[in-house]
């Protein structure tokens, strides 16, 4: 970077608060690196630097340490502490009157290890000759998944293809073409980071010539051009819990992105989508199935097989006279929750009424109309709604 990292604002890159949570700015830091990241903005230069910018401020303001220390830089650089054309301001700063010089190691004490070794701990510099590799957590990745209902209900393994950053696979991650090794690096002497005068103290950034890496290259792998880095495709297999609901955000711990320098693996999140079921549905860990049954069965009351996922079946005993939307449970037939306890299996009874009546069946409904001529149905409702009812309430 060119810039002054401490003129530089963190929290205004990420657009958070200085006192914003560490979970506030994760979530806000995911956001943006997703909307921002080149693979989602191909050829846009702007949202290339933004990605960079957003990447370089949640490095440092992820990591309490360097937080503490980036803050308490900045707030003394703010305030006129260090002056920022030089310590001191004014015109003393260049032996004329006003404020007093000030010694950059004074400002610190004896015991301090100096300005330099204070700023060394916010961009990961040792006190010593070469800089050692920092390990680095992997990316998080996201994938996509869409289930079938009876996989959600029983859990399944799938295979995932994921890509992600990665060592180069021609060189392995050190950036130098096969048959070469990386030097330390002449210009940092292997530090990562060189000091930057900016009118009156100096400061560390990047290394330009190897660009903080440390190491330097004679001839560059031709494959990732001296970076280092590269895209690894690679298949995980995935364990999605039984029950799993659609919609559900899924964290594999470790199965994401691989860590440099001994670090961590990131983790993987999956998306599921649950498919639709033509005959089942679900409420809460039960499952739930409409049964058409038919008007003697309602009136009669019988016994009925009712279907379950999977390909099984479960008898329910409906008893005489049971209405149009009445919902019978069976116990322990839905979906086992994460306490081990199974859902219900919850069957609502729909009278199905016959399209198409043999004059057989027509004679004896009207038969049965004439035998419960005096049963009203509407009897109750024309009571509530305070009407008189008529004559005659049966269908001819």
């Amino acid at each position: 970077m060119n810039k002054d990292w401490l003129e530089k604002d963190f929290y205004a890159e990420l657009g958070v608060s200085k006192d914003v949570s560490a979970d506030e700015m994760k979530k806000k830091y995911r956001k943006l690196a997703r909307e921002l990241h080149p693979d989602k903005n191909p050829g846009d230069a702007k949202a290339e630097e933004k990605f960079k910018s957003v990447s370089e401020a949640y490095d440092v303001l992820s990591d309490a340490d360097k937080r503490k220390e980036y803050d308490e830089a900045r707030a003394m650089y703010g305030s006129g502490g260090f002056g920022r054309g030089g310590f001191g301001g004014g015109g003393a700063g260049r032996g004329g009157r006003g404020a007093p010089q000030y010694n950059v190691e004074d400002l610190f004490g004896d015991d301090s290890g100096g300005f330099g070794e204070f700023l060394g701990g916010l961009f990961n510099r040792g006190g010593g000759g070469g800089r050692a590799r920092q390990p680095r957590r992997g990316q998080d990745l996201e994938s996509d998944l869409t289930l079938s209902f009876d996989d959600s209900l029983d859990g399944v393994t799938v295979p995932l293809r994921l890509s992600s950053d990665a060592p180069c696979s021609t060189c392995h991650g050190t950036g130098a073409k096969a048959g070469t090794v990386p030097r330390m690096c002449p210009t940092c002497d292997g530090n990562g980071q060189v000091a930057r005068n900016a009118g009156g103290f100096a400061f560390a950034e990047p290394c330009p010539t190897c660009a903080g890496r440390g190491l330097y290259v004679d001839e560059a792998c031709s494959t990732c051009r001296g970076s280092g880095r590269g895209l690894s495709t690679r298949t995980v297999q995935a364990r999605i819990p039984a029950g799993v609901k659609d919609g559900a955000r899924i964290r594999l711990k470790g199965k994401g992105g691989p860590g440099e320098a001994g670090g961590p693996a990131g983790d993987l999140f999956v998306r599921v989508k649950v498919s639709g079921d033509p005959v089942f549905g679900r409420k809460a860990n039960n499952i739930t199935v409409d049964v058409p049954i038919s008007f003697t069965e309602a009136a009669l009351g019988a016994d009925i097989v009712v279907p379950v996922p999977r390909g099984g079946t479960v008898k329910v005993k409906i008893p005489a006279g049971t209405t149009n939307g009445r919902t019978f449970r069976v116990r322990g037939k839905g979906i086992r929750g994460k306490d081990g306890a199974f859902g219900d299996l919850l069957a609502t009874m729909q009278i199905a009424v016959p399209q198409n009546l043999s004059a057989e069946a027509r004679e004896a409904l009207k038969t049965y109309a004439d035998h419960t001529n005096d049963h009203d149905p509407r009897k109750d409702l024309y009571s509530m709604a305070g009407v008189k009812a008529p004559s005659s309430t049966q269908g001819s």
